[in-house]
């Protein structure tokens, strides 16, 4: 079982950057063309300086427009990541390309890859890869760090990140806690309409996990690469996104029938947007506090994932439980195999 602490991810031994046996890390490119040559140099230098082996897929560093190579390429890439034997199959960076390629992806050889120990780690476009994954096969990926803006920050990668990471590998990782926000000044408001972190304690148990960057997610509604998933705890987070735009995907998911279906709607982070005179008060926390009144889910916000630094790492389609006990929160999983 995990500590709950600010933003952390320890278990109980207090496992910190204790990587274990080295392990076989597949690196490939997917989405976007790697524009910061020297952050892909310094991530894979920082994972072999932990002991591991970095295998480089022989189109990582490709470029077609603003992608790693034409469709073709990155499908294959693909294949490839599926096909060697890594422990870790961890994307390079995100971006945008996966949504087109999802009608050619071998979700059957993927599936069979992660039954045999690879786990495909990423997060933002990837979301679309897991979601059409879990909606193909049921298959488990984890929601986590890229090579670049994670490993190969210009400044020290976060500790709470490689802690999750070195989790994963090590097989320890068995969930993620957080704080959530401090309550904001009181007001009058209607019961529903409480302020952030005030909800009643509640445990939601065995709901699936699922979700990642909205926008992606919201781009998915109506195809078959879309999860079904009925009582689901869905996490959301997207970046350089206002937050009347924000509101305009989660109603698509609202009219959809997407998020009548879970037990829970958790936000991560979303960042890197400017709101305007213009918008007279209209806030993120505004659009959460109307979601609120929408659906029937809890909805939980500060989850430490998305575009920032420190980000805990999660199982896309594994059954887990959420507690919230006053400002804590715990998404726990238990051992994913």
């Amino acid at each position: 079982m995990l500590h709950i602490h600010d933003d952390t991810c320890h278990d109980d031994c207090g496992h910190h950057h204790d990587t274990g046996t080295p392990k076989h890390i597949y690196v490939y490119s997917p989405s976007g063309a790697v524009r910061d040559k020297a952050a892909f140099r310094r991530g894979v230098a920082r994972l072999q300086a932990l002991g591991h082996t970095v295998e480089v897929d022989a189109d990582a560093l490709a470029r077609h427009t603003r992608f790693a190579g034409d469709d073709a390429t990155r499908i294959a890439a693909i294949g490839r990541a599926a096909a060697s034997g890594a422990d870790v199959a961890l994307i390079s960076r995100g971006g945008y390309g996966l949504t087109p390629l999802l009608p050619g992806i071998d979700y059957k050889a993927v599936a069979r890859a992660v039954q045999r120990g690879t786990r495909f780690v990423g997060f933002s476009d990837f979301t679309a890869f897991q979601s059409a994954l879990f909606a193909k096969t049921g298959a488990v990926s984890w929601a986590g760090p890229a090579l670049c803006g994670d490993f190969g920050a210009a400044e020290t990668p976060d500790d709470i990140m490689e802690a999750c990471f070195d989790d994963l590998l090590g097989g320890h990782g068995e969930g993620a806690g957080w704080r959530l926000p401090a309550p904001r000044a009181p007001k009058t408001v209607a019961a529903d309409e409480a302020p952030a972190g005030a909800k009643t304690d509640f445990y939601i148990k065995k709901a699936t996990l699922w979700g990642g960057n909205l926008a992606v997610l919201s781009s998915l509604v109506g195809t078959p690469y879309l999860p079904q998933v009925a009582g689901g705890v869905l996490f959301l987070e997207d970046v350089g996104e206002h937050p009347y735009r924000i509101e305009r995907m989660l109603t698509q998911l609202l009219h959809a029938g997407v998020l009548a279906r879970q037990k829970a709607i958790v936000f991560g982070q979303f960042t890197e947007y400017a709101t305007t005179a213009h918008d007279g008060g209209f806030k993120l926390q505004t659009v959460i506090d109307r979601l609120r009144t929408q659906v029937k889910a809890r909805v939980v916000t500060g989850l430490p994932f998305g575009h920032v630094a420190t980000k805990v790492v999660l199982p896309f389609g594994a059954d887990v439980s959420l507690s919230v006990e006053g400002r804590d929160a715990l998404i726990y999983w238990g051992h994913v195999h």
